[in-house]
């Protein structure tokens, strides 16, 4: 049976590891990033991927870089290994370790490359408003996200769909798909292509500061950003000095002057139409549908948000 060596660290990671090992491949060492701290009580908190190699007899290395390459070269040398799968593993493998495997490393990448390049892309897509998205089956070079192409798969991208709706649905799709490709590229059954790196786009990390919603904005633009960065790090606005999450918001046609409150069910007008906000969180208190919220919020009818 072939040797394959995984590399991943989020919860989009596990469906994927769990269906290679279930269909029986050796898997000698899984690597993911290092338990991590909490901000609150310094509990220590083991990835996803971690979790999982525990519950299934899985050897982990988590280490904090590839600083020591020679040693973790020699630990895939040793091990024989025939290929190495790679899934939102958090860390840049430099050009020394890419060569210690028969079949080289592949990466499952989250958009349909040339797209998308970089650390986030499924929450780019929804921010962007695409259509579309999907997983890219590539090889690893010393060049982010740039590797030759193996195979795409498509799927649409609903107009409800959040950043962790989209993750799920992309992670089940790789699940699904990724053991007929490692056979594939075994057998040598079809040849890897180069990207069109003319049409190439990028996805840079997340910023905190990108979630504050600008309340000129068009009312779908808005919505792409309270869908793409739920649940973390959130859309959200100030009010009154405390900071406010929305999660969950939908589309209406009523508009008025941008972050004026419409109606009791605080409906805020946007540049182009409105938005009505479904489900919300004050900061340091529970996520409240909106109903619950009214009641005893300060937040009325008439308020301008910009201006708060």
């Amino acid at each position: 049976m072939k040797k394959i060596v995984f590399m991943g660290t989020p919860l989009f990671a596990v469906p994927i590891l769990k269906s290679i090992f279930s269909k029986g491949y050796n898997i000698p060492l899984v690597y993911t990033q290092p338990p991590s701290k909490s901000n609150r009580g310094h509990k220590v908190s083991k990835s996803p991927i971690h979790k999982f190699c525990e519950e299934n007899g899985l050897k982990v290395r988590t280490p904090e870089n590839f600083n020591n390459l020679d040693d973790e070269k020699n630990i895939i040398e040793k091990l024989d290994v025939d290929m190495a799968i790679v899934v939102a593993y958090g860390q840049i493998l430099p050009k020394g370790i890419l060569n210690v495997c028969k079949k080289g490393f592949i990466n499952i990448h989250a958009s349909l490359l040339p797209k998308l390049r970089g650390a986030a892309p499924i929450q780019r897509s929804i921010m962007n408003l695409d259509k579309e998205t999907g997983i890219s089956i590539m090889q690893i070079n010393e060049k982010l996200d740039q590797g030759k192409v193996y195979n795409q798969y498509k799927i649409n991208i609903n107009k409800d769909d959040n950043a962790e709706d989209l993750s799920l649905k992309l992670s089940n799709l790789a699940a699904e798909k990724i053991v007929d490709d490692i056979e594939s590229i075994f057998g040598n059954q079809k040849n890897f292509f180069e990207q069109d790196h003319s049409k190439a786009t990028y996805a840079n990390k997340i910023n905190k500061e990108e979630g504050r919603i600008d309340w000129n904005d068009k009312a779908e633009n808005i919505i792409g950003k309270i869908n793409g960065l739920y649940p973390v790090p959130g859309a959200w606005f100030y009010f009154d000095g405390a900071r406010y999450k929305i999660l969950k918001a939908s589309i209406s046609k009523n508009s008025a002057i941008p972050g004026k409150v419409i109606n009791d069910n605080i409906e805020v007008s946007c540049g182009t139409n409105s938005i009505k906000i479904l489900e919300i969180q004050r900061e340091g208190k529970k996520i409240q549908n909106i109903k619950d919220f009214i009641l005893g919020t300060k937040i009325k009818k008439g308020v301008n948000l910009i201006d708060a």
